[in-house]
């Protein structure tokens, strides 16, 4: 039995018809995908057949360097656990090829920490291919969705650049092309984790696997210390289903529950920040808590730096913006304190660390003219933006200091720094522009370095930064086959657990794009095969 519906959930869910089982998947919303639906859908897999194929040569030690050099010393990440993760990834992927999910190696967006050794600058990232998501029939309404836009993972740098590159022109056009197919066709692609989940849908329900939507878990049944079955309102009652095989716990986590962000996370926070999805709630660490297992890493989340415009439906996330030049981030006392184009989760840790939230993004009049700002195209400011109070505009740095209540004589002295920086090249204070990561979002027209440019040509604007994220990283420990373990180590027999329920095995670091997807499906894919009796014959 699997709760929830993530990638983790479908991926156990197939695995488990190919042994012989009878996999339940139950989803407390009235839509199935999760978070991933929503989102990139990017898997992070070291040494996977796409990469390898695409002559990216990787290793397991290779991987298991950079990740050592990483994460170090994290309850979710024990040597153990990374071993599994590293060996299973690849044969993931290769079984999900093998059963008709097509992918394709994300080449060139590299590893966050390409630094570090192991790190990859072309990255180990792979996606899922376009899908036309009618091919699910009447279950195609009841998936989550991303962007309306089909652009594909890899298209979505290219494409924000269509105003300053010919490889961006060339997206964009590839882009209304296939818009303009799908009208003239009827067809509707989806792509990254829309296309993932609707592609591992369609497999499901080809199979005759059952889905119950609208069927929320209220708690574990336990006989004799062994988890065999829930109790979950169906159709408004209380229902209690029973499982042979146990159950996987495949829910996500808290991100918009705001009793356990307070006591857990980090302060100030608020589930307006947050692009996870609804049902994103934490009943089931709080289920597994009650049957006694262990909680670890409970203070993190998949930070993403977020502003919140007026009339908008949920945040804008802003890791792309912020990598462009003529841009920087400071706190009330108008410092900089991080390298803006780094790794997100990284960026929203230091906030914290800080005490800076809000912290200000400091835009110059050519960020406005060149580039995306959330999903506002460049060259335009919505006036309500202006009127509102969620962008400020002023003709000076002083002034804009003032309206954002920052210290207009430390703005200033940035400011100076940071157009010193950008004339060089150079970022003495925190590398920007250091890493392939952080040109990776980069503009590579600007030189001398792609995420640095002054901030001088008035006006000048501000937007207030909030840690925003998608998804917590903290939950209920498990081992390296996926089974919930409680805080003395000891398993609760039965009883697994994968995705952002979990005590993640990155750690408290995000290695590169995928990470948290990659984990929820080979975690998801371990649970399934230990279950069933498969574990050692992988």
């Amino acid at each position: 039995m699997i709760v929830g519906s993530g990638v983790g959930a479908l991926c156990a869910a197939l695995v488990q018809h190919d042994l012989g089982k009878r996999p339940l998947i139950l989803e407390k919303t009235d839509k199935f995908g999760g978070s991933t639906a929503m989102g990139g859908g990017i898997m992070w897999i070291p040494a996977s057949g796409p990469q390898l194929a695409a002559g990216v040569p990787d290793s397991f030690e290779k991987g298991r360097q950079y990740m050592n050099a990483l994460i170090g010393a994290a309850p979710g990440s024990s040597p153990a656990r990374k071993e599994a993760y590293l060996r299973t990834g690849p044969r993931l992927i290769e079984y999900l090829q093998s059963k008709g999910v097509p992918f394709e190696f994300c080449d060139g967006w590299s590893d966050y920490h390409d630094e570090l050794p192991g790190g990859m600058p072309r990255g180990r990232s792979v996606s899922a291919k376009m899908f036309d998501v009618r091919r699910l029939g009447a279950w195609a309404p009841l998936m989550r969705r991303g962007a309306p836009v089909p652009l594909r993972a890899t298209e979505i740098r290219t494409f924000l650049l269509a105003g300053r590159t010919f490889a961006g022109k060339r997206t964009a056009a590839r882009v209304a092309a296939r818009v303009a197919f799908m009208k003239a066709t009827g067809k509707e692609f989806v792509t990254s984790g829309a296309a993932l989940q609707a592609r591992l849908a369609r497999k499901l329900l080809d199979r005759g696997v059952e889905l119950q939507l609208n069927s929320p878990v209220v708690d574990l049944v336990e006989e004799g210390g062994r988890i065999v079955g829930v109790v979950a309102e169906c159709d408004g009652r209380s229902t209690v289903i029973r499982s042979r095989g146990g159950v996987l716990i495949a829910a996500g986590g808290f991100a918009r529950n705001p009793l356990m962000r307070r006591q857990y996370g980090p302060q100030p926070s608020s589930i307006e920040w947050t692009n996870a999805n609804p049902g994103d709630t934490g009943e089931m660490i709080e289920c597994a808590r009650r049957r006694g297992a262990g909680l670890a890493q409970m203070e993190e989340a998949i930070w993403l730096l977020s502003s919140l415009p007026p009339g908008a439906a949920k945040p804008f996330s802003h890791a792309i913006e912020l990598a462009k030049p003529h841009s920087m981030v400071v706190n009330a006392a108008g410092e900089r304190f991080m390298d803006e184009a780094g790794s997100y989760m990284e960026t929203g840790q230091r906030v914290y660390a800080q005490g800076a939230v809000p912290c200000w993004a400091i835009l110059e009049s050519r960020h406005r003219q060149r580039y995306f700002w959330g999903r506002v195209a460049p060259g335009m400011t919505p006036s309500a933006w202006l009127s509102s109070g969620y962008m400020k505009k002023a003709d000076t740095l002083e002034d804009l200091a003032r309206q954002c209540g920052v210290d207009p004589a430390g703005l200033r002295r940035s400011v100076e720094r940071f157009n010193a920086a950008a004339a060089t090249g150079l970022d003495p204070d925190f590398r920007r522009g250091g890493r392939a990561y952080d040109r990776f979002y980069g503009d590579p027209t600007h030189r001398p370095n792609p995420c640095l440019g002054s901030i001088e040509k008035a006006p000048f604007y501000a937007v207030a930064l909030y840690p925003g994220d998608v998804g917590t990283f903290g939950g209920i420990m498990t081992d390296e086959h996926a089974r919930v373990i409680r805080d003395d180590g000891s398993v609760i027999a039965g009883l697994y657990a994968t995705g952002n329920s979990t005590a993640s095995v990155m750690g408290r670091k995000y290695p590169g794009a995928g990470a948290s997807v990659g984990a929820s499906a080979v975690w998801g894919y371990v649970a399934a095969r230990h279950a069933a009796g498969a574990a050692g014959d992988a």
